[in-house]
């Protein structure tokens, strides 16, 4: 580190060390990484304050972890690395306010599984359950459904410790701005070490998965929005096949399961990932394989009954490379007519781009969450995916680009936890709040101490950054 640390701090930090040094964080997908001087564990607010202190003293930086699933370098970081996962405690439980409050550490299925001891449930989950509730909520995780909004908007209460090392107490009564900072904060106001939600009784969801065409799903698009309390598409690019998906809360109590063992986990996943591979050098393949796999897969009515969050939930396969971005509901259809003319025009051309299916499209409900995607807006969120079979590298950079053009012409905010190509100036036009979030950032993090390459990338403006940052600021993060 070059920083000659005093032997009690130092006793302190090597006493919370959870791997030895020279242990290199992997984010899930393997696209980024990073080394980190000290891999701590901490297990109290009380050391994070101490952590802090320090890091302010000696010119480190701090940034707390859960699962790492980001596909992006948001959590990476040279110097100080918190592992939340010692922070995992129920701390209370109002069976008459239908609220929870746990530990930011918790990974959300198992904070399903004890809300369901409790007779409760999430509104609205996302796509995976692996993520920390902390780390969730810092990126605005969200799932689907019109009349609903992300997780980062369920969130009544919370805990952050700043940059100062102070503790701080917040909700929409007390420090509301910092409060609606916080919600979605992408670690840079501070560590978030506990989290009180809003939940509702425990359901569960009947959902059922058909075929259609993207062009009848947009030609009809407000109806398809409306048709379910909670509504997903997904687009088979190089074609016009798309499944659109639908759940409603059932009485029903009987399990079922539509799941084939072979269809879905051996061709579904083995042999998909085997045909990945190989169409690395054959990407004329893909087209194929994707028509391929709706016809097998996809071409049929399937039906599921179990509870809530694990009809929320599904498996994401592999290693991916993910691109996302909100646009407001309105913009959606012509969004995704441009994203479809753009892949129909590359995979005409000789040498065009060939890509992965599904795009993914789902619907989240406006929120006052500042840098939430659907702050003052009701948005369709757009999701592309390259795979990265067995974590090797396919090409994806033109795609992104295509995608990205299309997104920000149609007043698109990415996705945070996603890499991105947006920076300060970029979110001061399209986040009414962001100014606001800027210099509240400023305020409880004066010496930086929580800024990583990602946050000084897309949060700073340029008068913050270092010359040896402008270079950041242009390419691609580092793969």
């Amino acid at each position: 580190m070059g920083v000659a640390i005093r032997d009690s701090d130092l006793q302190f930090l090597d006493r919370l060390r959870c791997q030895p040094p020279g242990y290199r964080f992997h984010n899930w997908a393997r696209t980024f990484s990073s080394q980190p001087a000290f891999y701590l564990a901490p297990t109290t607010d009380g050391e994070i304050q101490q952590i802090v202190r320090i890091a302010c003293r000696y010119s480190m930086t701090v940034k707390a972890i859960g699962s790492g699933h980001s596909p992006s370098d948001i959590a990476c970081t040279d110097s100080i690395m918190l592992n939340m996962d010692k922070m995992s405690r129920v701390l209370s439980c109002d069976q008459h306010a239908r609220t929870i409050t746990v530990e930011g550490g918790m990974r959300l299925h198992e904070l399903h599984d004890v809300l369901k001891r409790h007779g409760l449930a999430l509104s609205c989950v996302g796509s995976i359950s692996d993520q920390s509730v902390a780390g969730a909520i810092a990126t605005a995780t969200h799932g689907t459904g019109a009349a609903y909004s992300d997780l980062s908007s369920a969130v009544v209460r919370l805990v952050l410790i700043d940059g100062c090392g102070r503790r701080r107490v917040c909700s929409a009564a007390a420090s509301s701005d910092v409060f609606d900072a916080a919600r979605c904060s992408l670690g840079a106001l501070g560590i978030v070490t506990q989290v009180t939600v809003q939940c509702e009784p425990a359901f569960w969801l009947h959902a059922v998965q058909e075929p259609t065409t993207l062009g009848s799903v947009l030609d009809d698009f407000g109806h398809v929005v409306a048709s379910a309390e909670h509504v997903r598409v997904w687009w088979f690019p190089h074609t016009d096949a798309a499944v659109v998906w639908r759940a409603n809360r059932t009485p029903a109590r009987e399990r079922v399961h539509p799941e084939s063992f072979v269809r879905d986990r051996i061709y579904g996943f083995h042999v998909y990932q085997m045909q990945l591979l190989k169409a690395r050098t054959c990407p004329d393949d893909i087209p194929r394989l994707t028509r391929e796999h709706f016809a097998r897969r996809f071409d049929r009515r399937l039906e599921w009954t179990d509870d809530s969050f694990r009809i929320f939930n599904f498996d994401c396969l592999f290693p991916q490379y993910v691109n996302e971005w909100a646009v407001p509901l309105e913009r959606a259809p012509a969004a995704l007519r441009a994203l479809q003319r753009w892949v129909d025009d590359e995979g005409a051309r000789s040498g065009g781009a060939r890509v992965h299916f599904p795009v993914e499209i789902r619907f989240v409900q406006r929120n006052s969450v500042w840098l939430s995607p659907a702050y003052d807006q009701d948005v369709c969120y757009i999701g592309v995916i390259m795979y990265r079979p067995f974590h090797w590298p396919v090409p994806y950079k033109r795609y992104w680009k295509a995608y990205e053009d299309i997104m920000r012409l149609h007043h698109g905010r990415p996705h945070w936890a996603k890499a991105h190509q947006m920076f300060y100036h970029d979110f001061v036009d399209c986040y009414p709040k962001f100014a606001n979030f800027v210099q509240l950032r400023r305020d409880c993090d004066p010496q930086n101490i929580f800024v990583n390459d990602y946050l000084r990338r897309h949060l700073l403006p340029p008068d913050e950054l270092l010359p040896s940052d402008a270079r950041i600021a242009t390419d691609h993060p580092h793969l």
